[in-house]
């Protein structure tokens, strides 16, 4: 099918109550937006993704050749427009429409949205109302039957063609792709929706109760002729660290300071030394099972303050560029990683530049 994804992303974000725009706030390791780009991408069901924003320099990320970024309009319905425009000259069979504020939907979701298409043209995903209602007319309070009431979430899903043709016509702001089909009387296809797929709007719609810490620890000895790996980097050095694995002291603190916050023994355990599958393996790849364990859980990194122990080679030089490697192996936001360069004053072994060693506490969330 010949589907598109048009991710709405250029709110002021009033409601939200911060200098920075809503859309571009860390939430579960990064920024907003980027929830609603991963899914889609993984759902291999579109051939674009349009993200349509307020601020292009804000997105700091570089993302496949299938994800376009452009410039949005004043209001919700300017900048949905401006998507439908732009993708018209691909001459797209179908469209969905999401708010960037709506991270939480799920993969199913968006196949039973792209599969009722092929018999509907417009698809919208609802949920019950939990609450009981009122509305007002000049002074006058009723009551509003939630048996027979709803919300709509977004994505929503169109034929091209049909949203296309309506949206262009249409003067007056709107809330949602939906209002369009409602207004001019056209048939819509009602689907149950994702509970947890809620519209983030305040900055309470964020707050996680559930915080745990772990701290983590490693030092090796330095020896001749050997990779110094530190991060997941390979660093320019004459000496690499001594281990049953690359040595990487940084990455094995990272591992043993998330088990620690997610109550899973330690590295040792995972990775006995004493197992020749684990001889020399690189900590990159230790790191990945780590990775895909919290995934499973649930649990997402809130920030990883790391401490590099050392004489040489000195921290900040490489700074930047371990913590670029780091985040992509962690899969979180730059932003959410510290690291510093601590020395010894020439103390012990790390003072006479035959070891490194490192710490790192961390905050993680489920």
């Amino acid at each position: 099918m010949n589907n598109y994804f048009i991710i709405l992303a250029s709110g002021q974000s009033k409601r939200f109550n911060s200098s920075k725009a809503k859309q571009y706030i860390i939430y579960k390791n990064k920024p907003l937006f980027e929830h609603s780009i991963e899914k889609a991408l993984a759902s291999k069901l579109f051939k674009k993704i349009i993200l349509v924003v307020n601020n292009k320099k804000q997105i700091k990320k570089k993302y496949s050749k299938n994800v376009v970024i452009i410039k949005g309009g004043k209001e919700r319905s300017d900048s949905s427009l401006i998507g439908l425009k732009y993708i018209k000259k691909f001459k797209p069979t179908n469209v969905l429409i999401h708010d960037a504020a709506r991270p939480n939907f799920s993969l199913q979701l968006l196949k039973n949205l792209v599969k009722l298409l092929r018999k509907n043209k417009a698809v919208i995903p609802t949920i019950n109302i939990k609450d009981s209602i009122k509305y007002k007319v000049k002074k006058q309070l009723f009551n509003l039957n939630r048996d027979h009431s709803f919300s709509t979430q977004t994505p929503q899903a169109f034929r091209f063609n049909d949203l296309y043709n309506l949206s262009i016509k249409q003067k007056a702001k709107i809330q949602d792709e939906a209002t369009l089909f409602i207004e001019n009387d056209l048939k819509v296809k009602f689907i149950e929706g994702d509970n947890s797929n809620n519209k983030i709007t305040y900055k309470e719609d964020i707050k996680t109760d559930k915080i745990f810490f772990g701290i983590g620890f490693d030092i090796h000895r330095l020896i001749k002729g050997k990779k110094l790996y530190l991060g997941g980097l390979k660093i320019p050095y004459h000496s690499g660290l001594k281990g049953h694995s690359d040595g990487d002291v940084i990455i094995h603190s990272v591992i043993d300071a998330l088990l620690g916050a997610m109550r899973k023994k330690d590295i040792g355990t995972l990775f006995p030394d004493n197992k020749k599958k684990f001889k020399n393996i690189r900590s990159h790849k230790m790191l990945k099972v780590i990775v895909d364990m919290m995934g499973k859980s649930e649990f997402f990194i809130n920030n990883l303050d790391i401490n590099l122990i050392c004489e040489q080679p000195k921290v900040s030089k490489f700074r930047d560029k371990i913590i670029k490697s780091l985040s992509k192996l962690l899969n979180i936001d730059n932003s959410l990683i510290n690291l510093k360069g601590k020395t010894v004053e020439k103390l012990g072994l790390i003072g006479k530049e035959k070891a490194i060693a490192c710490e790192v506490i961390c905050s993680i969330s489920q």
